[in-house]
């Protein structure tokens, strides 16, 4: 039987266990990424090991969150994080050079490697045929040590691509149609692997949008063969070297098929205020827009502005809309800037933003009270861009330049006078590389700690028992920007957690933090999907500082449920009954010996609420898993096993 791509490629960097869905695997990471939100840690974490290099063949720090420096704390991780990849042998992104994935899109990724990346849309680069992951921090920290990344085998999907994109029907419309159908959980566990004849008439900056957004279907990566389109993209970045022609065997077999016909597909657009509220643009046709965004890691290289400035040639932005471009890279500024398209973009009426993650987590252009957003980013939850009832809706960069053109909603088949402005790549892509920074380039070798950086958190060791106050009844799809929300005010804490746990749940209750402080230990209780969103690790680390030592939920988003595990908390399944039953305040012990029953890889636990009845939950994990969370965390779990592997040594050399 042969081979999918994603089987060959972990096949090629497989370490420990077998390619079998639900089974854990180990498997070797050649290049890894963090951000300034979440690199703090990673870096801390990295030090606080011991460790003295980076051992991956890429690791690159990027600057893209906080890239305004509101004040000395953003302004002092950066510092930070400059001097931590001088210390370790990574590559440095300046604040302002761009997001992460873009970045690295530009410069590193490449068919064939592996990534893990301390953020969720990571897996942007499976667009190159490149297998990249998003994690939580630590495992980020561990795999940049040299150690595997484990992981359970996903599912591999086959999205079979026919036909071809008709007029005005873009890549960002695939992703949605695939929303549409499966929901905003329907990737769960699983890696969606693009196959088919229409694959070939996508560019791989178009695959590479499809394969950011993967991540809002919970998937673990997204991952296209290489072809042509492949080699003329690297060709373009100077880096055709690097091309290796990855396919699929013809014999091999999925878990599962899903076709898609992009002949058939139409302009598509996200309502508020999730990614999977899909529908028709022309059945939301005429409803006034206040803000348009065009940009983001999804839709803010060169070729995603292209499009906007060539429909408002002749065109002005309509006076009751705000229009602002937001690039995924200083690199798709400057080219932008040397064709004379920024000039003709200002000229209509567009306002240009640095080069940042910011608008896409409410950092800037927070849109007005009662007022409806257009935005081509990934993610419209409910509050994410900066103020609690918003209206943001998800659409291509055509779509969201019809409605400022227009000042409402239209279905761009529609406009008169502006035709389709196609898709078209540079002849190359010849941007400056002076604000990224090599390992052997670095001004510092030292750290550099500014007053807001803190220590990293660790649990002590899992107890017997665990016996606490349900402090928190949530629903479903509960995000992590509703567990610590990503505004500029308490994104500027992510290197404090001290003061950075004081914001934990806010957006769900703001009495959380001090009850959960108050209570000394206690449980979180949540419906499906819990923890979906970012690859944030604070949204484990912040309940675990504030005394929280287990969840109950009916289930986990993937990089969240890691976290949990990561940062020493008991995650526990309940059925639906369960759920309902239990009420916030209710009294919640483990009748089992936790710490026996953990190390002996019992799976179902019994619960017993107020003394009065008693329901079963169960611990799916694996023994690495319940290793670490019997430790007290990875970071104790990896310390200690640096220090049996020292032992063990010193007992040889005697």
């Amino acid at each position: 039987m042969g081979q999918t791509l994603t089987e060959k490629i972990l096949d090629d960097h497989l370490v420990e266990g077998e390619l079998t869905p639900g089974e854990e695997i180990g498997i070797e990471i050649d290049q890894v990424l963090t951000q300034d939100t979440t690199g703090t840690m990673v870096w801390l974490q990295f030090e606080a090991m011991g460790l003295d290099e980076v051992q991956t063949e890429i690791a690159a720090q990027y600057c893209d969150h906080q890239t305004y420096q509101f004040d000395f704390k953003n302004t002092d991780d950066h510092r930070f994080l400059r001097s931590a990849a001088g210390t370790y042998g990574a590559h440095f992104s300046r604040p302002g050079n761009g997001i992460c994935h873009n970045v690295h899109r530009e410069n590193f990724a490449a068919p064939g490697k592996t990534m893990l990346g301390s953020d969720s849309h990571t897996p942007t680069p499976g667009g190159l045929g490149e297998l990249a992951i998003g994690a939580g921090g630590i495992d980020v920290t561990v795999a940049m040590g040299g150690a595997p990344y484990y992981i359970e085998m996903p599912e591999v999907v086959n999205v079979r691509l026919e036909g071809e994109l008709p007029e005005w029907a873009t890549a960002k419309d695939v992703i949605l149609e695939l929303l549409r159908r499966l929901s905003v959980k329907g990737g769960v566990g699983k890696i969606l692997e693009y196959t088919g004849p229409g694959v070939e008439t996508l560019s791989a900056p178009e695959r590479m949008t499809i394969t950011n957004m993967g991540t809002e279907l919970g998937a673990t990566s997204s991952l296209f063969p290489t072809d042509e389109n492949t080699r003329e993209y690297l060709e373009k970045v100077d880096r055709g070297e690097e091309f290796v022609e990855l396919q699929p065997d013809p014999d091999a077999e999925y878990d599962d098929e899903i076709v898609v016909d992009l002949s058939d597909l139409e302009p598509l657009i996200a309502q508020p205020s999730m990614p999977d509220n899909v529908v028709p643009v022309r059945e939301v046709a005429g409803q006034d827009v206040d803000q348009v965004i065009i940009g983001s890691c999804t839709n803010g290289a060169f070729e995603d502005v292209l499009p906007a400035a060539k429909m408002l040639e002749g065109n002005t932005v309509n006076k009751t809309t705000e229009m602002i471009v937001a690039p995924g890279s200083k690199q798709a500024s400057e080219m932008l800037a040397r064709k004379g398209w920024v000039a003709e973009l200002m000229a209509a009426g567009v306002n240009f933003s640095e080069a940042t993650c910011g608008a896409c987590i409410g950092i800037g252009h927070v849109p007005a009270s009662d007022s409806v957003s257009l935005r081509t980013f990934n993610r419209n939850f409910e509050g994410r861009s900066g103020i609690e009832d918003d209206n943001v809706y998800l659409c291509s960069p055509e779509v969201a330049t019809a409605a400022a053109i227009e000042g409402e909603i239209v279905d761009p088949r529609d406009l008169e006078d502006v035709a389709d402005p196609g898709f078209e790549l540079p002849e190359r892509y010849d941007g400056s590389k002076a604000d990224l920074i090599t390992p052997e380039e670095a001004p510092d070798d030292e750290l550099i700690k500014g007053p807001n950086i803190g220590d990293v958190p660790l649990k002590d060791p899992l107890d017997a028992d665990i016996d606490g106050p349900a402090l928190l009844k949530m629903g479903d799809n509960i995000t992590t920007d509703h567990i610590i929300p990503a505004t500029q005010d308490i994104l500027m804490y992510r290197s404090n957690i001290d003061k950075l746990s004081e914001f934990t749940l806010s957006r769900v209750d703001d009495t959380f933090a001090d009850r959960a402080a108050a209570a000394e230990g206690g449980w979180l209780v949540a419906g499906e999907n819990y923890g979906q969103g970012s690859s944030r690790e604070h949204a484990a680390m912040c309940p675990m500082y504030l005394g929280i030592e287990g969840v109950l939920a009916q289930s986990f988003a993937r990089i969240h449920r890691a976290n949990l595990f990561n940062f020493g908390l008991v995650p526990l399944l309940i059925d639906e009954e369960t759920y309902e039953r239990i009420d916030q305040g209710d009294d919640v012990a483990v009748v089992d010996d936790v710490h026996e029953a953990v190390s002996s890889g019992q799976e179902e636990f019994t619960i017993r609420v107020n003394d009065e009845w008693e329901a079963t939950a169960t611990l799916e994990a694996s023994e690495r898993e319940r290793d670490m969370l019997t430790a007290g965390g990875k970071l104790a779990w990896t310390k200690q096993q640096a220090q049996e592997g020292d032992d063990n040594t010193a007992r040889a050399d005697d």
